[in-house]
Protein backbone atom coordinates (compact mmCIF):
# COMPACT_ATOMS: atom_id res chain seq x y z
CA UNK A 1 0.00 0.00 0.00
CA UNK A 2 1.24 3.53 -0.96
CA UNK A 3 2.02 5.90 1.98
CA UNK A 4 -0.24 9.11 1.90
CA UNK A 5 1.29 12.12 0.37
CA UNK A 6 1.71 14.58 3.02
CA UNK A 7 0.03 17.92 2.26
CA UNK A 8 3.22 20.29 1.58
CA UNK A 9 1.17 22.98 -0.05
CA UNK A 10 -1.11 23.12 2.95
CA UNK A 11 1.97 22.96 5.31
CA UNK A 12 3.39 25.74 3.61
CA UNK A 13 0.41 28.23 4.22
CA UNK A 14 -0.01 27.25 7.77
CA UNK A 15 3.62 28.42 8.31
CA UNK A 16 2.94 31.16 6.17
CA UNK A 17 -0.26 32.55 8.29
CA UNK A 18 1.73 33.53 11.35
CA UNK A 19 4.41 35.09 9.33
CA UNK A 20 1.66 37.27 8.08
CA UNK A 21 -0.26 38.04 11.25
CA UNK A 22 3.45 39.21 12.66
CA UNK A 23 3.38 41.30 9.75
CA UNK A 24 0.03 42.76 10.24
CA UNK A 25 0.58 43.09 14.47
CA UNK A 26 4.52 44.75 13.40
CA UNK A 27 2.81 47.22 10.67
CA UNK A 28 -0.24 48.91 12.91
CA UNK A 29 1.69 49.08 15.85
CA UNK A 30 4.64 51.07 14.52
CA UNK A 31 1.60 52.87 12.51
CA UNK A 32 -0.36 53.86 15.65
CA UNK A 33 2.80 54.66 17.47
CA UNK A 34 4.16 57.05 14.74
CA UNK A 35 0.49 58.93 14.48
CA UNK A 36 0.40 59.19 18.01
CA UNK A 37 3.94 60.54 18.21
CA UNK A 38 4.85 57.70 20.46
CA UNK A 39 7.28 57.41 18.02
CA UNK A 40 8.64 61.31 16.66
CA UNK A 41 10.33 62.07 13.25
CA UNK A 42 13.93 60.37 13.23
CA UNK A 43 13.57 57.90 15.92
CA UNK A 44 15.54 54.78 14.35
CA UNK A 45 13.25 51.32 14.23
CA UNK A 46 16.79 49.12 15.02
CA UNK A 47 15.64 45.71 13.37
CA UNK A 48 17.32 43.79 15.82
CA UNK A 49 14.99 45.16 17.98
CA UNK A 50 11.76 44.70 16.57
CA UNK A 51 12.88 41.01 15.94
CA UNK A 52 13.66 40.89 19.45
CA UNK A 53 10.22 42.51 20.32
CA UNK A 54 8.00 40.54 18.41
CA UNK A 55 9.86 37.16 18.06
CA UNK A 56 9.87 37.22 14.66
CA UNK A 57 12.73 37.32 11.70
CA UNK A 58 14.18 40.22 10.18
CA UNK A 59 13.09 39.42 6.61
CA UNK A 60 9.76 39.65 8.35
CA UNK A 61 10.41 42.76 10.06
CA UNK A 62 11.70 44.38 6.91
CA UNK A 63 8.45 43.62 4.76
CA UNK A 64 7.28 46.18 7.62
CA UNK A 65 9.84 48.40 6.66
CA UNK A 66 9.56 48.48 2.77
CA UNK A 67 5.59 48.74 3.37
CA UNK A 68 6.12 51.66 5.73
CA UNK A 69 8.16 54.04 3.31
CA UNK A 70 6.10 53.41 0.28
CA UNK A 71 3.70 55.30 2.35
CA UNK A 72 6.28 57.99 3.06
CA UNK A 73 6.02 57.12 6.84
CA UNK A 74 9.55 55.65 7.41
CA UNK A 75 12.95 56.78 5.48
CA UNK A 76 15.55 53.84 4.51
CA UNK A 77 18.89 54.84 4.60
CA UNK A 78 21.64 52.88 2.51
CA UNK A 79 24.12 51.83 5.68
CA UNK A 80 22.23 53.29 8.21
CA UNK A 81 18.97 51.37 8.68
CA UNK A 82 15.16 52.77 9.18
CA UNK A 83 13.97 55.98 10.39
CA UNK A 84 10.69 57.66 10.91
CA UNK A 85 10.01 60.29 8.46
CA UNK A 86 10.72 63.77 9.16
CA UNK A 87 9.75 66.22 6.54
CA UNK A 88 11.39 69.53 7.19
CA UNK A 89 9.17 72.57 6.86
CA UNK A 90 9.86 73.27 3.42
CA UNK A 91 8.66 70.08 1.98
CA UNK A 92 5.82 70.31 3.51
CA UNK A 93 5.02 73.62 2.40
CA UNK A 94 5.77 72.11 -1.00
CA UNK A 95 3.34 68.86 -0.16
CA UNK A 96 0.52 70.81 0.62
CA UNK A 97 0.77 72.94 -2.42
CA UNK A 98 1.29 69.60 -4.40
CA UNK A 99 -2.11 68.04 -2.71
CA UNK A 100 -3.99 71.13 -3.52
CA UNK A 101 -3.38 70.71 -6.85
CA UNK A 102 -4.21 67.10 -7.22
CA UNK A 103 -6.90 67.36 -5.02
CA UNK A 104 -8.19 69.73 -7.34
CA UNK A 105 -7.94 67.86 -10.07
CA UNK A 106 -9.90 64.71 -8.25
CA UNK A 107 -12.77 66.42 -7.35
CA UNK A 108 -12.99 67.83 -10.94
CA UNK A 109 -13.29 63.99 -12.21
CA UNK A 110 -15.18 62.55 -9.34
CA UNK A 111 -17.88 65.30 -9.47
CA UNK A 112 -18.48 64.17 -13.02
CA UNK A 113 -18.05 60.26 -12.63
CA UNK A 114 -18.89 59.48 -8.93
CA UNK A 115 -21.83 56.74 -8.93
CA UNK A 116 -24.15 56.59 -5.96
CA UNK A 117 -22.56 53.72 -4.82
CA UNK A 118 -19.36 55.77 -4.56
CA UNK A 119 -20.97 58.44 -2.74
CA UNK A 120 -22.44 56.59 0.29
CA UNK A 121 -19.11 54.76 0.64
CA UNK A 122 -17.43 58.29 1.10
CA UNK A 123 -20.43 58.91 3.35
CA UNK A 124 -20.23 56.35 5.43
CA UNK A 125 -16.01 56.95 5.47
CA UNK A 126 -16.98 60.49 7.47
CA UNK A 127 -19.70 58.67 9.56
CA UNK A 128 -16.95 56.34 10.70
CA UNK A 129 -14.30 59.03 11.29
CA UNK A 130 -16.89 60.93 13.11
CA UNK A 131 -17.32 56.99 15.55
CA UNK A 132 -14.24 56.52 15.76
CA UNK A 133 -13.02 60.43 17.27
CA UNK A 134 -16.74 60.29 19.59
CA UNK A 135 -15.28 56.85 20.39
CA UNK A 136 -11.99 58.17 21.71
CA UNK A 137 -10.52 56.08 19.08
CA UNK A 138 -7.92 58.03 17.88
CA UNK A 139 -5.52 55.91 15.50
CA UNK A 140 -8.86 54.66 13.98
CA UNK A 141 -10.04 58.39 13.48
CA UNK A 142 -6.60 59.11 11.93
CA UNK A 143 -6.33 56.51 9.46
CA UNK A 144 -10.32 57.49 8.32
CA UNK A 145 -9.49 61.02 8.21
CA UNK A 146 -6.39 59.91 5.62
CA UNK A 147 -8.47 57.31 3.70
CA UNK A 148 -11.46 59.87 2.89
CA UNK A 149 -9.01 61.53 0.48
CA UNK A 150 -7.75 57.88 -0.59
CA UNK A 151 -11.21 57.04 -1.49
CA UNK A 152 -11.79 59.83 -3.29
CA UNK A 153 -8.50 59.81 -5.49
CA UNK A 154 -9.82 56.11 -6.30
CA UNK A 155 -12.88 57.31 -7.93
CA UNK A 156 -10.96 58.56 -10.60
CA UNK A 157 -9.27 55.14 -11.39
CA UNK A 158 -5.95 56.43 -11.76
CA UNK A 159 -3.82 53.96 -10.45
CA UNK A 160 -0.92 56.53 -10.72
CA UNK A 161 -2.44 59.35 -8.91
CA UNK A 162 -3.51 57.70 -6.11
CA UNK A 163 -0.27 56.17 -5.32
CA UNK A 164 1.06 59.74 -5.28
CA UNK A 165 -1.50 61.01 -3.28
CA UNK A 166 -1.37 58.07 -0.65
CA UNK A 167 2.58 59.06 0.18
CA UNK A 168 1.35 62.78 0.17
CA UNK A 169 -1.32 61.78 2.77
CA UNK A 170 0.54 59.71 5.19
CA UNK A 171 3.49 62.46 5.44
CA UNK A 172 1.63 65.31 5.91
CA UNK A 173 -1.19 63.48 8.31
CA UNK A 174 2.27 62.25 10.22
CA UNK A 175 3.25 65.91 10.54
CA UNK A 176 -0.17 66.83 12.08
CA UNK A 177 -0.66 64.31 14.25
CA UNK A 178 2.59 65.31 15.40
CA UNK A 179 1.97 68.82 16.54
CA UNK A 180 -2.28 67.98 17.54
CA UNK A 181 -2.81 66.58 21.02
CA UNK A 182 -6.18 64.53 21.51
CA UNK A 183 -8.90 66.11 21.35
CA UNK A 184 -7.56 69.40 19.78
CA UNK A 185 -9.01 70.38 16.11
CA UNK A 186 -11.42 67.91 15.65
CA UNK A 187 -12.48 68.93 12.61
CA UNK A 188 -11.42 66.95 9.58
CA UNK A 189 -14.60 65.04 9.29
CA UNK A 190 -16.77 68.35 9.43
CA UNK A 191 -14.38 69.50 6.72
CA UNK A 192 -14.84 66.72 5.03
CA UNK A 193 -18.77 66.74 5.32
CA UNK A 194 -18.59 69.81 3.71
CA UNK A 195 -16.74 68.68 1.00
CA UNK A 196 -18.92 65.72 0.36
CA UNK A 197 -22.19 67.89 0.67
CA UNK A 198 -21.02 69.51 -2.24
CA UNK A 199 -20.13 66.71 -4.03
CA UNK A 200 -23.72 64.72 -3.34
CA UNK A 201 -24.97 68.50 -4.78
CA UNK A 202 -23.31 67.69 -8.18
CA UNK A 203 -21.05 71.63 -7.39
CA UNK A 204 -17.70 70.57 -8.31
CA UNK A 205 -16.53 74.33 -7.52
CA UNK A 206 -17.53 74.48 -3.64
CA UNK A 207 -15.89 70.94 -3.88
CA UNK A 208 -12.66 72.54 -4.51
CA UNK A 209 -13.22 75.45 -2.56
CA UNK A 210 -14.21 73.32 0.54
CA UNK A 211 -10.95 71.31 -0.01
CA UNK A 212 -8.77 74.10 -0.33
CA UNK A 213 -9.91 75.46 2.92
CA UNK A 214 -9.67 71.96 4.58
CA UNK A 215 -5.98 71.34 3.10
CA UNK A 216 -4.81 75.38 4.39
CA UNK A 217 -6.68 74.66 7.41
CA UNK A 218 -4.51 71.34 7.83
CA UNK A 219 -1.12 72.95 6.19
CA UNK A 220 -1.75 75.85 9.23
CA UNK A 221 -1.20 73.64 12.34
CA UNK A 222 1.66 71.91 11.02
CA UNK A 223 4.76 73.20 12.76
CA UNK A 224 8.07 70.45 12.33
CA UNK A 225 9.96 69.98 15.17
CA UNK A 226 13.42 69.09 16.14
CA UNK A 227 13.65 65.38 16.92
CA UNK A 228 14.29 63.52 20.07
CA UNK A 229 15.26 60.12 21.08
CA UNK A 230 12.88 57.43 22.54
CA UNK A 231 12.95 54.02 23.66
CA UNK A 232 11.80 51.66 20.75
CA UNK A 233 10.42 49.13 23.29
CA UNK A 234 8.27 51.69 25.45
CA UNK A 235 6.66 53.44 22.58
CA UNK A 236 5.58 50.14 21.20
CA UNK A 237 4.14 49.24 24.48
CA UNK A 238 6.46 46.36 24.87
CA UNK A 239 8.75 47.22 27.80
CA UNK A 240 11.44 44.95 28.95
Amino acid sequence: MNKPVKPLRLASAAAAKPQANAEERIYHDVYDAIMEHRLPPRTKLTEQVLCQIYDTARHTVRKVLIRLETEGLVELEANRGAFIASPTSAEAKDMFELRNIIEHATLEKVARSATPKQLAALRKCVDDERGAYLSGDRPRWIRLSAQFHLELAEITDNAMLVEVLRKLVSRTTLLIAKVEAPGQNACSFDEHESVLVALENGDAALAQAQMAHHLHSCEERVQPEQSTNFDLRAALGKPL
